[in-house]
């Protein structure tokens, strides 16, 4: 199977497949709610989701968008998703949609790459995944929701 995955840029057609991806990250979504976040996502050029498929069936997806920084020149671009369909760990997919996103960041001029990672212990195996792939544990991020 790993020989049969391609990447790809997520389309319309990826939205229901989005859904059940994000539940595997642990943010349960409906279709209706992931059509309206995709809508508003592919709508703003900052944003890129690539997509891990076999065929037409999605096994993970990375999701960043890039910014600038007021403690650094240029930019950089922030990893804000990125799953594995449960079924489908293991296979080097995550190293391979996380080589693609930093790529492209890359080849758009970013500087570097972040990311936020739960402090959950269901993230252990994650935050093992991202030390593997190069990433430091420098930072500890914090949420207001509702503001």
């Amino acid at each position: 199977m790993a020989n049969s995955i391609h990447l790809r840029k997520a389309a319309d057609k990826d939205i229901p497949q989005l859904a059940h991806l994000m539940g595997c990250l642990g943010y349960p979504t409906s279709v209706e709610q992931m059509r309206v976040r995709f809508n508003e996502i592919q709508s703003n050029p900052i944003y890129y989701t690539l997509i891990a498929c076999d065929g037409e069936k999605a096994l993970g997806m990375a999701g960043f968008h890039t910014a600038l920084l007021y403690n650094n020149d240029g930019f950089h671009a922030r990893l804000i998703a990125l799953v594995v369909d449960q079924k489908y760990r293991g296979l080097g997919i995550g190293s391979r949609l996380l080589l693609a996103a930093e790529k492209l960041a890359r080849d758009l001029g970013a500087n570097g790459i972040v990311l936020n990672s739960g402090n959950r212990a269901e993230r252990d195996a994650a935050h093992l995944f991202y030390k593997k792939m190069g990433y430091q544990d420098k930072s500890t991020g914090f949420v207001k929701n509702h503001i």
